[in-house]
C-alpha cells in the first residue's frame, strides 16, 4: 500500500517533525496562552484551544485527551486535524468509500463518507492539493459537492474497469485506478460508489471498489491496492483557510483593520474568500502575533543563501556586503566584486592575464561547443521521450494525403504566447492535459494543449491525436496548426474557437434563451456531417470514440468545430470493427461496445444520438440530481417516446407550432441512433442526409412536404413508415437492457 498519508505513517512523521523543529521554531501561540500543541500537532495563532487564545470562535481547536497521544479536532466537530500551517493549509483525515461483494455478486458492505466544513467558517477544500481517486476493476465513482457561495451543486466522477490484474499498471491511468481534479470553493462533498457487474469474475483479486478525496502528494498507485485498501480506513486531505470574508483590496479601500501584525503583509488566497498574512521578505515567524515576524540573520542562517563574495553584514530585514581591508567594490557576487587596490601586484596580474587570454578563449569555445552539444542531446531525448520516432513511423505508414505541413513551434515561442502558461490563460482541463489560450507573434490567437507528465500509454494517446488530425481535412474539425516536442511534456497547437462548447450553450441558463432550435438543428446537421466524413470520406476511416457535447466547439457564427481526437482510432479499409480497451464518457458510451469491446462506427452513432437528445431536451447525459428513473438521459428519452410523452420532455424555450414536426423528426432520428444493437442503427451518412433534409425544408417552407418525404424515402432506400414499424418492433426489447445496464445504482 503506497498511500503515504496512512494514519500510521502520518503519526510517525508527525512525531519526528515535532522532535526536530520544536527547539528551533519561534513561539506561535497568542501571548498568555501556554498550550500551543495538541499531541503531535502544533497550533499556531489565529488558532487556539481555549477562550481568548484564538482569533475568533471559527478558529477553535478542541484537544481530546482521551486519545494517546491526544488528537486535535476542528471546532467542536469530529474533523481530525493532523497539521496546521501559517500559509493557509489544514491537513485532515477522511474516511474511504468502500463497496464490497461476495463471490455470488451480493453486496457485503458499503459506506458513503462525507465532510461538511463549517458553513460560516473560512474553510474550503483545496483544489490544487487534492484530487478524487477511484480504485477497482469494476468501479465508477461520483463525488458531489456544494460550492462556497451555494450557487451550484458540483459533481465529478470517473470510471475504472479491467478484467485481469496482470494488465493493471503501476500508475493511476484508468485501468484499475482513475483520478480527476476538483473545482475551487467546495465546502461540502460526499463520495458514492457503484459497480457494473458486482465484481463477479474479478472477485478473487478485487472484492471491493474504493473512492476517496486525497492529498495528491500523499498518493501513488500500485496493483496491490486492489486488495490491501480493505485494511485502510482514512486518508489525508488538505483544507484551505483564511481570515474573514473580505479580500485585501476591499480592506484597504474601506480603510478596515486586518489581522496582519508588524513586518507582515496582507495576501489574497488562491482558493476561497478572505485573506491571509505573510511575513515580509527578510522576516520569519507568525504574522498574526505582535512582533511575531522577526528578522532573519541571512549571514549566519545556513538555510538562507546570501549574495556576498566576502563579508556579510546582517541588517534589519536584509543584509549588506563589504570587502576586506585592501580591497574595494560592493562585495556582491552578481555585482562589482572585491578588487585589490592598485599596486605593483596589478601590473603583474595584467601580464599574467594577457598570457592566459588565449587559453581562456579556447576553454570558452570548448565550453560553448559542449553546451550546444548537451542542449542538442537534451532536445533529442525529449523528442524520443515524447514519441517523435513513433510519430515519424505513423506518418510514414499513412495511406492518405496530409492536409498541409504543420509548423514545429519552439518552446520559447509557446511560453511567450501563454505568458509562461499563466493560470489566467487556462481554457480547460482534461484527463490528459490542460488547454491554454495563446497569442502568437503574428497576432493569431491559438489554443495550446499541454499534456501532463505522461507514461507510455499517454504518449500513444498524444501521437494518435496528431496522426488522426493529419488525416482530416474538413471545415468542421478543429484545425491542428503544429506541435512542439522539444519540451519535457508534448504540446499541440490548434486554431482557437472563441464561442465555447455546445455543452455550455445547452446547460448554461444564461445562454439557453438565445439558443434557438434553428441553431441547434444547424449544429446537429454539421456534427453529423463531420462524423459521416470521418467514417466514410476520410482517406482512412476514423472512429472518434468520444462524441459528446463538451467536444463540440462553436465559433462566433455557431459553426461546429469537433475536437479532442486523443482516443480516436484509424480503421483499416479491410476491417469493420476493432477490439480495444473500452474508453468513452459515462452516459454517451455505446452499450454494445461496453459489453463486447468491439469498436465500430455505430459506436459514434450511439454517442451522437445522446447529443441529439441533449439538444432536444436541454438535459445532461447523466445527472444524479434527477429521480432514479430519469438519471440516464437516453433511457429516459426512449421511455418517454414509448409512452408518447415527447412534448413533455422537450426544452420549453424552443418549442412552437412551426417546428413541432421537425422536433418529432429529429427525435425519431435520435431514437434510431440509440438502438441497442449496432447493426440496427443507421450509419452517419444516412443520419447526416436526414438532418440536412430537415434543414432544407426549414429554409424553403414552400417545399411540398409530401413530395419532400417521397424524395427522401427514395434517396434513403426505405419509407418513413417502414422505419417507424421497424422501431416499434425493435426498440422495446433493447430499451430494457439499455436501461438496466446504464442505470445501475447511483451509490446512494
Amino acid at each position: 500500500m503506497r498511500i503515504r498519508g496512512m494514519a500510521l505513517q502520518f503519526t510517525i512523521i508527525g512525531v519526528l517533525l515535532a522532535a526536530v523543529t520544536a527547539a528551533t521554531e519561534l513561539p506561535i501561540a497568542k501571548p498568555g496562552c501556554q498550550e500551543d500543541r495538541c499531541g503531535n500537532v502544533r497550533i499556531p495563532y489565529p488558532f487556539g484551544t481555549g477562550e481568548d487564545c484564538y482569533y475568533d470562535p471559527q478558529f477553535l481547536i478542541t484537544c481530546n485527551h482521551t486519545f494517546n497521544p491526544p488528537k486535535a479536532f476542528l471546532g467542536e466537530g469530529n474533523l481530525n486535524v493532523t497539521e496546521i500551517t501559517l500559509d493557509g493549509k489544514l491537513r485532515l483525515m477522511q474516511y474511504i468509500a468502500k463497496d464490497c461483494y461476495n463471490p455470488a455478486g451480493a453486496r457485503t458492505s458499503r459506506n458513503r463518507p462525507w465532510i461538511n466544513l463549517p458553513v460560516q467558517g473560512p474553510y474550503v477544500f483545496s483544489d490544487t492539493d487534492n484530487m478524487l481517486v477511484a480504485i477497482g476493476c469494476d468501479t465508477y465513482a461520483v463525488m458531489q459537492g456544494i460550492r462556497e457561495d451555494k450557487s451550484d451543486t458540483y459533481m465529478v466522477g470517473c470510471v475504472s474497469k479491467c478484467s485481469n490484474k496482470k494488465y493493471v499498471p503501476n500508475t493511476c491511468s484508468g485501468i484499475g485506478c482513475c483520478q480527476t481534479s476538483l473545482a475551487k470553493g467546495i465546502k461540502y462533498f460526499d463520495v458514492s460508489l457503484s459497480s457494473y457487474d458486482n465484481h463477479t469474475g474479478i472477485w478473487e483479486f478485487n472484492r471491493c471498489s474504493f473512492a476517496f478525496m486525497i492529498e495528491e502528494k500523499q498518493f501513488s498507485f500500485f496493483p496491490s491496492n486492489l486488495s490491501d485498501l480493505e485494511q485502510v480506513n482514512k486518508v489525508p486531505i488538505i483544507v484551505d483557510w483564511s481570515i474573514g470574508r473580505n479580500n485585501c483590496e476591499t480592506l484597504e479601500k474601506n480603510k478596515m483593520s486586518n489581522a496582519c501584525q508588524g513586518q507582515s503583509k496582507c495576501y489574497d488566497p488562491e482558493n476561497g474568500s478572505g485573506y491571509i498574512c505573510k511575513c515580509l521578505d527578510g522576516y520569519q515567524g507568525n504574522p498574526y502575533l505582535p512582533n511575531g515576524c522577526r528578522n532573519i540573520n541571512e549571514c549566519s542562517d545556513p538555510k538562507v543563501a546570501h549574495n556576498c563574495s566576502h563579508n556579510c553584514i546582517d541588517t534589519e530585514g536584509n543584509y549588506t556586503c563589504s570587502c576586506p581591508k585592501g580591497y574595494h567594490g560592493d562585495g556582491r557576487i552578481d555585482g562589482e566584486r572585491c578588487i585589490r587596490n592598485r599596486s605593483s601586484v596589478i601590473q603583474v596580474a595584467v601580464g599574467i592575464g594577457a598570457g592566459l587570454t588565449s587559453l581562456l578563449m579556447g576553454i570558452t569555445w570548448l565550453y560553448w561547443g559542449y553546451s550546444k552539444w548537451k542542449l542538442m542531446k537534451l532536445k533529442e531525448k525529449f523528442f524520443r521521450q515524447n514519441g517523435g520516432l513513433l510519430l515519424e513511423q505513423q506518418l510514414s505508414r499513412r495511406e492518405g494525403p496530409v492536409t498541409e505541413t504543420a509548423k514545429i513551434f519552439s518552446a520559447a515561442e509557446l511560453e511567450k504566447a501563454t505568458d509562461k502558461y499563466h493560470e489566467s490563460r487556462i481554457l480547460g482541463r482534461g484527463g490528459f492535459g490542460t488547454v491554454y489560450k495563446g497569442t502568437l507573434t503574428d497576432g493569431r490567437t491559438v489554443a495550446i494543449k499541454k499534456s501532463k507528465t505522461i507514461d507510455h500509454s499517454q504518449i500513444e494517446q498524444f501521437i494518435n491525436e496528431v496522426v488522426v488530425l493529419y488525416q482530416i481535412n474538413h471545415r468542421n474539425v478543429v484545425k491542428l496548426l503544429g506541435c512542439c516536442l522539444e519540451t519535457e511534456v508534448p504540446l499541440l497547437v490548434y486554431e482557437y474557437v472563441a464561442n465555447g462548447t455546445l455543452y455550455d450553450h445547452i446547460h448554461d441558463k444564461s445562454k439557453v434563451s438565445a439558443f434557438t432550435w434553428e441553431m441547434r438543428l444547424k449544429i446537429a446537421s454539421e456534427t453529423a456531417g463531420v462524423l459521416s466524413y470521418l467514417h466514410s470520406a476520410a482517406s482512412v476511416p476514423i472512429i472518434h470514440r468520444d462524441v459528446k457535447s463538451t467536444n463540440i466547439l462553436l465559433d462566433n457564427s455557431y459553426t461546429v468545430k469537433v475536437s479532442d481526437f486523443g482516443t480516436s482510432r484509424l480503421i483499416p479499409l479491410d476491417q469493420d470493427e476493432l477490439s480495444t480497451m473500452v474508453q468513452g464518457t459515462l452516459g454517451y458510451l455505446d452499450p454494445e461496445y461496453f459489453h463486447t469491446s468491439q469498436l465500430t462506427d455505430k459506436s459514434d452513432v450511439y454517442s451522437f444520438g445522446v447529443v441529439l437528445v441533449e439538444l432536444l431536451t436541454g438535459m445532461k447525459a447523466i445527472s444524479f440530481d434527477r429521480p432514479e428513473g430519469e438519471r440516464n438521459l437516453s433511457a429516459y428519452f426512449l421511455c418517454a417516446l414509448k409512452e408518447d410523452r415527447l412534448v413533455h420532455i422537450l426544452q420549453d424555450c424552443m418549442v412552437n407550432q412551426d417546428n413541432i414536426r421537425q422536433l418529432k423528426e429529429v427525435a425519431n432520428i435520435a431514437k434510431k441512433c440509440l438502438r441497442v444493437k449496432g447493426e440496427e442503427r443507421p450509419n452517419m451518412k444516412k443520419v447526416a442526409m436526414e438532418l440536412e433534409g430537415l434543414r432544407t425544408s426549414a429554409k424553403h417552407p414552400w417545399t411540398n412536404d409530401e413530395l419532400y418525404v417521397e424524395e427522401t424515402e427514395y434517396l434513403l432506400g426505405e419509407s418513413v413508415e417502414t422505419v417507424r414499424s421497424e422501431e416499434m418492433a425493435g426498440t422495446s426489447a433493447g430499451y430494457h437492457s439499455l436501461y438496466l445496464m446504464q442505470s445501475q445504482g447511483d451509490g446512494r
